[in-house]
């Protein structure tokens, strides 16, 4: 109890610390890593996840890899994949023996892996410096984002800026709820070889599968 009475009182102290800012050294630093990120002509990142509740309890432990180029990505977390070519959105189950699609343009307001490494953060948040960290015994410039729209699940993002590379090498969702998602990564590769072939997910290369069209 006394742990979560003070995991919510710091996150109430950064709340009130924001004061609808959008702090210039903040602002600064995420130009950077978008401008950085956006200069690869294709990235492959290996990252763990994990969802903790409000108390903190684990949920969910996975691992998984993610390949973006221009707008388009794969993540990949073992046997579910998330398939996008940029205009159109595949979700495929295995264990339903399903692929469910969507547009990308219904997802407008999900953080895709592009826009968590880009400017996603331009319009939508307010934004401030913390205190600069270590995470797996790199040194990192550490910066929280609050949505401006308080209708949002999300009530905060936390990211963990490489100093050296400026590349995300971490980042905690937190919800209103207090789920919070936290995602660590293992591996970063950049202008790796991706044919645009990989982007759109082939029904005949998976039997029995069902293909549900949400469009």
């Amino acid at each position: 109890m006394k742990k979560l009475f003070f995991t919510v009182l710091g996150l109430l102290f950064v709340v009130l610390g924001f004061a609808q800012q959008r702090d210039p050294k903040a602002k600064a630093l995420l130009d950077e890593v978008s401008a950085k990120f956006k200069s690869y002509k294709s990235v492959m990142v290996n990252f763990a996840y994990q969802i903790n509740n409000s108390a903190g309890k684990v949920l969910s432990k996975k691992t998984g890899t993610v390949q973006m180029k221009g707008n388009k990505y794969i993540i990949d977390l073992g046997s579910n994949k998330i398939i996008s070519d940029g205009e159109t959105i595949w979700n495929y189950d295995p264990a339903a023996k399903e692929v469910t699609v969507n547009s990308a343009s219904a997802s407008d307001n999900t953080i895709t892996p592009q826009k968590l490494y880009t400017d996603f953060y331009s319009k939508d948040f307010m934004y401030a410096m913390q205190k600069d960290d270590k995470v797996g015994g790199k040194a990192v410039n550490k910066v929280v984002l609050q949505p401006i729209d308080k209708s949002k699940p999300v009530s905060l993002i936390y990211l963990a800026i490489d100093k050296a590379t400026k590349n995300i090498i971490g980042a905690t969702i937190v919800e209103k709820s207090g789920n919070r998602y936290i995602y660590s990564v293992s591996d970063f590769k950049t202008n790796v070889v991706a044919s645009d072939a990989n982007f759109t997910f082939d029904a005949s290369k998976y039997p029995g599968v069902e293909v549900i069209d949400l469009r």
